[in-house]
């Protein structure tokens, strides 16, 4: 008996019993669609994460912090200079002159508060050299540029920038309110403060009586200065458009450094080390270094190098292999969930070839007598099992892409979710595994049926009602 006579009689047998087959084929499209979908969310959350590691520049990409920079660069003043690790500009120098090493570049980050008339917010100022800039691979909207040098501070505002904005009178900001600020961040000037500590006493000197502090004494605050800062860029994008360094301000590192030297002059710049007496060290001290090795494969060496010079090292690389291993094992559990329904559609085949041999006995005796071979009849139940398995794969596949679609839809492409990109993907290798281990599990449940048939009797088949 040839293929072609095995597929035609398995065709026929399986459009005898319509409603059964259906209701078969059905279970096998419930499981092959669960377990696509769960597994397309997991897939989703590491092509986000494989986005993100690309816009930080990349898997060549090392961030040096110091030994103790979470103390060190944020208040921390019991320890001498020398028994820290810190970041300057001798340590950028030794960088690059370590082998491998394309770009050594250091980064500077404080919060800052900027002002336009009635509006005030908190921001995350980020301070890099043009280079370093440029490694960040930032996406500008249409007619900006990066940061130029310069006395005046020119700033790059993220895209999500604008929510950390609120009115002064009501505080109301946009997840208060659900409205953006009236700026335009792209052409509008702005106060940028740098002295938080001055602004804030200013901003309480204001709720107290005129020239009277807390205590009912007289003051003379510190006022804080503004400066008139414009932006050379925004990242494109609106506020909705998650995106990692969505609410960074950037800006050149260099006119950052003139500026505070300038503005905090005999006193301790913001995010500075000082020593036991509370004095500020002479040098400028940088709250990271972003390092870039020149091939993927020289990595791990130059991450072991700067570990060894004492300093604190976390690769992109190690980022995401740790980030896959979390991602693996989310999606085995996602997988093994949606797994359990097409366990259920297995039994379901199972009984469906078992219920379709107790039916066909007297055929099965009559195509043995007729000289087919056990060969041909363990082809035939497999085949149609092989189908009811393809069939269900085929439609769980076109379900899966739908529901994916609509999960992108509802979420706003990974948006409500804080995902940069899609919160479901599906490449065509799931769509095609998927498709295999639905027959797979097919073959597997009416294997035994189809045993079975192989072993009946011809002619207590025949003799059988």
């Amino acid at each position: 008996m040839s293929w072609l006579d095995l597929l035609r009689m398995s065709a026929g047998n399986l459009k005898r019993r319509k409603l059964r087959t259906f209701l078969t084929v059905l279970g096998v499209v419930i499981g092959t669609t669960s377990i696509v979908v769960m597994i397309s969310l997991g897939l989703g959350m590491q092509q986000s994460l494989y986005r993100e590691v690309e816009k930080s520049g990349g898997l060549t990409t090392i961030n040096v912090t110091g030994a103790m920079t979470g103390d060190s660069l944020y208040g921390y003043d019991g320890e001498e200079q020398d028994s820290e690790k810190y970041i300057d500009d001798e340590l950028i120098e030794e960088l690059k002159g370590l082998e491998h090493i394309a770009v050594a570049s250091p980064v500077y980050e404080m919060t800052a508060t900027m002002v336009k008339g009635k509006y005030e917010g908190y921001i995350e100022l980020k301070a890099m050299t043009p280079e370093g800039m440029k490694a960040q691979n930032l996406e500008l909207a249409p007619g900006g540029r990066l940061p130029g040098k310069g006395s005046n501070l020119e700033l790059v505002y993220g895209n999500m920038v604008a929510t950390s904005f609120y009115e002064k009178g009501t505080g109301g900001g946009y997840w208060e309110t659900g409205e953006l600020p009236d700026i335009d961040f792209a052409n509008d000037s702005l106060f940028l403060v740098l002295d938080q500590e001055a602004y804030d006493n200013s901003q309480s000197q204001a709720m107290t009586p005129a020239g009277e502090g807390a205590d009912g004494g007289s003051t003379a605050p510190r006022s804080a200065k503004k400066h008139v800062v414009r932006a050379s860029g925004v990242l494109a994008g609106s506020v909705d458009d998650y995106n990692a360094d969505g609410y960074y301000v950037f800006c050149d590192l260099e006119s950052l450094k003139q500026v505070l030297k300038k503005e905090f002059s005999g006193r301790v710049i913001p995010g500075q080390p000082t020593t036991k007496a509370g004095k500020p060290y002479k040098d400028f001290y940088y709250s990271s270094a972003q390092v870039k090795v020149d091939d993927i494969e020289n990595v791990n060496a130059v991450a072991d190098v700067i570990r060894e010079m004492g300093y604190n090292v976390q690769t992109n690389a190690e980022y995401l292999e740790s980030m896959e291993k979390e991602f693996a094992m989310v999606e085995a559990v996602l997988g093994g969930i949606g797994a359990v329904s097409l366990f259920v559609a297995a039994i379901g085949i199972a009984n469906t070839m078992m219920m379709s041999i107790y039916e066909r006995t007297k055929e099965i005796g009559v195509i043995k007598v007729l000289g087919c071979s056990l060969r041909n009849i363990k082809q035939m139940f497999l085949l149609e099992a092989a189908s009811i398995g393809f069939l269900g794969g085929i439609v769980g596949n076109i379900l899966s892409f739908l529901l994916s679609t609509l999960i992108n839809m509802l979420t706003g492409h990974g948006e409500a979710m804080g995902f940069d990109g899609n919160i479901s993907y599906i490449p065509w290798w799931l769509m095609f595994l998927s498709l295999g281990f639905a027959v797979l599990v097919g073959v597997t449940a009416g294997y035994f049926p189809a045993k079975r048939a192989m072993n009946l009797s011809p002619l207590a088949a025949i003799r059988s009602e």
